[in-house]
C-alpha cells in the first residue's frame, strides 16, 4: 500500500498553523503596520543604542511621522526596483528556465541518476547545497530547483529534494570546503574588532577553513539522515512522479547531452584561461581570486552558461528551431514568477522600512550587550552567542551587517576571556546560518514556496518552515557538538588559527 503523507505531530501542527496565516502579501501588510506602530512607540520613548562600529548613537525612527511618511513616498518605487534578490531571481529563472524548457535538465537528471541509490542522491544534493555559497545566493535558486527535478525523476517526492536543497544552501550556508567570498568579507571585520584589544593582530580569510571543511561533511551526513528518515517518509509518495528508468534517453537526447558536455568543457576551459594566469582577465588586483571579477561576477557567468548550454542542447534535439524560440522559452519560464514579483513589492517595502527605523541595529546591540552582562564563559558563552545570533537573524538576515554590529562586542569579549578572534567568528557563523530558512522575512522564501507549488498547489509558509525546521535543529546540534569538540581538544580552526589565544 502506498504511503500517505503524514500530517500529525509537532511538524504537522507547525504546518497547519503556518498555512492558516493569510496570504504572504497580506501578512506582510499586517507586519508592516505593526512595525509602524512599534517604531512610533519606541521613538516616542527615546529608545536608542550606540553602534559599536561607528560609535554613533542610533535612535529608533518613527514611520508614523512627517519624515517617515515623506521617506515612504520618495522611496517606495526605489525600494522595489533596487531590491537585489529580485534581479537575481528573474535572471536565474530565465537562464535555468531556458535549459529546462529545451529538455536539457530533465534528460540530464534521468541520465545522471540511473542506478544511483537514494542516499547517494540525497548526499549529493546536500553536499552541493552546503558548498553552494561559492556561487553566493545564486545557489539558493539553482540547487533546490535541480534537486526537486532529480528527486521526481527517481520517483521520490520532489518537495523532499527541494527542501533538502533549500535547507543545505541556507542553514549550511557558511560551511564550505573552499575559501569563499563570505570568508573574505567576515575576516576583515574580525581583524578590526580584534585590534581593539591587540593592535598587532593580523588575520586571513582562511581562519575558519579547517572547521568549515569538517562542518561540510558532518552537515551532509546529518542532512541525509533528516531527509531519508524524517522528511521523505512524512511526505509519502508523490503521485505525479516518473522514475528515471521508465523512459531512457533517445539517441537524439544522448547526442544533445554530448554536445552540451563538450560545450561545458569549452566554457570551463575559457574560464580557466581567464583565471589561472596571475594577470588573467578575471583576476583581481595583485592577482587575487577572492576579490576578483570572477567571484563578483560568478552569477552572470552562471547565467550565461545556462543560456548557452540550453541553446546548444535545444538546437541539437530540435526544441529550439529558430532564434525566436530562445526569448519565448525564457519568457515562458517567468510566468510562474508573477506572484513572486507582486509579493516582492510589499516585502521590499517592509525590509527597507525596517532598516529606516533602525530597529535592527538597536535590537542587535542591546541583545549582545545583555548577553555580555550575563557574564557567561566557556560552553554557555558559545551557546549563548549562537542562540542570540539565531534570534537576531529573524530581524536582520544579512550576515555581514550583523557581524559589523556583533564583532566589536563579541571579539573583544572572547579575547578577554582567553579565546581567539578566529574562534569568535566561527561561533558567530554557526548562528548566522541556522535560522536563514526559517525567517519569514527571508527574501528567497517566497520563491521556494513558488517552486513547491509547482508540485503541490496548497504549499504555504507553514509547509516550508515545518519541513526545514528538522534540518535547522539537526545542523544546530551537530555544530554545537563540533564546536565543543574543538574547544576540548583545542583543534586548529584554520592555518595558524586556534581556539585559544597563545600564552
Amino acid at each position: 500500500m502506498a504511503k500517505e503523507r503524514k500530517t500529525g505531530g509537532v511538524l504537522g501542527t507547525i504546518e497547519r498553523v503556518g498555512n492558516m496565516l493569510p496570504h504572504p502579501f497580506i501578512l506582510f501588510l499586517y507586519i508592516t503596520g505593526g512595525l509602524a506602530i512599534l517604531s512610533a512607540v519606541l521613538a516616542l520613548a527615546g529608545v536608542s543604542a550606540v553602534n559599536p562600529t561607528t560609535g554613533e548613537t542610533v535612535a529608533v525612527q518613527s514611520i508614523i511621522s512627517r519624515d517617515g511618511l515623506v521617506w515612504i513616498v520618495e522611496n517606495m518605487l526605489l525600494n522595489f526596483s533596487n531590491f537585489a534578490p529580485l534581479g537575481l531571481v528573474l535572471a536565474m529563472q530565465m537562464a535555468i528556465g531556458l535549459a529546462e524548457g529545451t529538455g536539457l535538465l530533465d534528460t540530464f537528471m534521468r541520465r545522471a541518476i540511473l542506478g544511483v541509490p537514494l542516499w547517494a542522491l540525497s548526499a549529493t544534493v546536500l553536499f552541493l547545497g552546503i558548498n553552494g555559497s561559492i556561487a553566493s545566493e545564486a545557489s539558493i535558486i539553482v540547487i533546490p530547483a535541480l534537486a526537486a527535478t532529480a528527486f521526481q525523476a527517481m520517483g521520490k517526492h520532489p518537495i523532499a529534494g527541494l527542501i533538502a536543497g533549500y535547507a543545505a544552501t541556507n542553514a549550511g550556508f557558511t560551511a564550505n570546503v573552499l575559501i569563499t567570498a563570505t570568508d573574505a568579507l567576515l575576516y576583515g571585520v574580525t581583524e578590526d574588532a580584534a585590534q581593539m584589544i591587540d593592535p598587532s593582530v593580523t588575520l586571513t580569510p582562511a581562519i575558519n577553513w579547517y572547521f568549515m571543511i569538517v562542518s561540510t561533511f558532518l552537515l551532509t551526513a546529518v542532512g541525509v539522515f533528516v531527509n531519508d528518515r524524517i522528511i521523505t517518509p512524512r511526505l509519502g509518495v508523490y503521485r505525479g512522479a516518473q522514475k528515471a528508468d521508465e523512459r531512457t534517453a533517445t539517441d537524439l537526447e544522448r547526442k544533445g547531452l554530448r554536445n552540451a558536455g563538450i560545450f561545458t568543457l569549452v566554457y570551463i576551459a575559457l574560464l580557466l584561461v581567464c583565471l589561472v594566469p596571475k594577470n588573467g582577465l578575471l583576476r583581481g588586483e595583485n592577482g587575487s581570486i577572492l576579490e576578483s571579477p570572477f567571484i563578483n561576477g560568478l552569477v552572470p557567468i552562471l547565467i550565461v552558461y545556462f543560456i548557452l548550454v540550453g541553446v546548444v542542447y535545444g538546437k541539437t534535439v530540435g526544441t529550439i528551431k529558430s532564434s525566436g524560440d530562445v526569448p519565448r522559452l525564457m519568457a515562458d519560464s517567468l510566468q510562474s514568477l508573477t506572484g513572486y514579483v507582486v509579493l516582492v513589492f510589499v516585502i521590499a517595502q517592509f525590509i527597507n522600512l525596517f532598516s529606516y527605523t533602525n530597529l535592527g541595529t538597536v535590537i542587535a546591540v542591546n541583545a549582545s550587550e545583555a548577553l555580555q552582562a550575563v557574564g557567561f564563559t566557556g560552553i554557555p558563552l558559545v551557546i549563548g552567542v549562537i542562540l542570540l545570533t539565531i534570534l537576531v537573524n529573524f530581524f536582520m538576515t544579512s550576515g555581514t551587517a550583523k557581524w559589523y554590529i556583533f564583532a566589536p562586542i563579541f571579539v573583544p569579549m572572547f579575547m578577554l576571556l582567553g579565546y581567539s578572534p578566529e574562534f569568535a567568528q566561527a561561533v558567530y557563523r554557526i548562528g548566522d546560518s541556522i535560522a536563514n530558512p526559517l525567517t519569514p522575512i527571508y527574501p528567497y522564501l517566497p520563491i521556494v514556496i513558488g517552486m513547491a507549488q509547482k508540485y503541490e498547489k496548497n504549499t504555504g509558509i507553514g509547509t516550508i518552515i515545518s519541513m526545514t525546521l528538522p534540518y535547522s535543529i539537526a545542523f544546530l546540534l551537530v555544530w554545537i557538538v563540533q564546536v565543543i569538540a574543538w574547544m576540548v581538544f583545542d583543534l586548529p580552526l584554520g592555518p595558524d588559527a586556534t581556539v585559544f589565544l597563545a600564552g
